[in-house]
């Protein structure tokens, strides 16, 4: 091993950890309970005025399509913005690439977002899958090669 060039000065390094599990479900709770009214904006007040203004009724897939696209579009939206959703930022947790440690692309998270909802929507197998992970990833997490990282922060906060 060789000594460190003293000519580069050392640039400080950002420490983060992997997000523990706990945390990672709690913040998941919590974006669950903000999507509430993310939905009510973007996905009821549209069906309302097509059921009670118009007496249209479209299709269920049609209904199906509209929620996983305006969920996409918060997701992916926070995601490529700088790592985190609201109830990430309030929980200290950041998505990133977990090869470089950098912000995931743009295939990432749409992967990432995809994978999701199978994880979620098969009895949560996807989140179950962290249980017996070596690492503890989620299983979307692991196939789309992302990582919750927790961010450093005040030492009283919950963890």
């Amino acid at each position: 091993m060789t000594a460190p060039d003293s000519s580069v000065a050392a640039a400080p390094r950002l420490v983060v950890e992997p997000a523990g599990l706990r945390r990672r479900l709690a913040s998941m709770l919590y974006e669950s309970l903000l999507l509430l009214g993310v939905l009510a904006l973007v996905f009821l007040v549209p069906w309302l005025a097509l059921g009670i203004g118009l007496g249209v009724a479209p299709p269920g897939w049609l209904a199906w399509m509209h929620l996983f696209i305006a969920l996409g579009v918060y997701f992916i939206w926070y995601w490529r913005r700088g790592g985190q959703t609201l109830a990430m930022q309030t929980w200290r947790l950041r998505i990133v690439d977990a090869a470089s440690g950098r912000q995931p692309g743009l295939g990432q998270c749409l992967l990432r977002y995809a994978l999701a909802w199978p994880s979620v929507m098969l009895f949560g197998v996807g989140l179950l899958w962290a249980l017996v992970d070596r690492d503890r990833q989620f299983l979307h997490d692991r196939l789309a090669g992302t990582v919750i990282v927790l961010l450093p922060g005040n030492l009283g906060a919950p963890k």
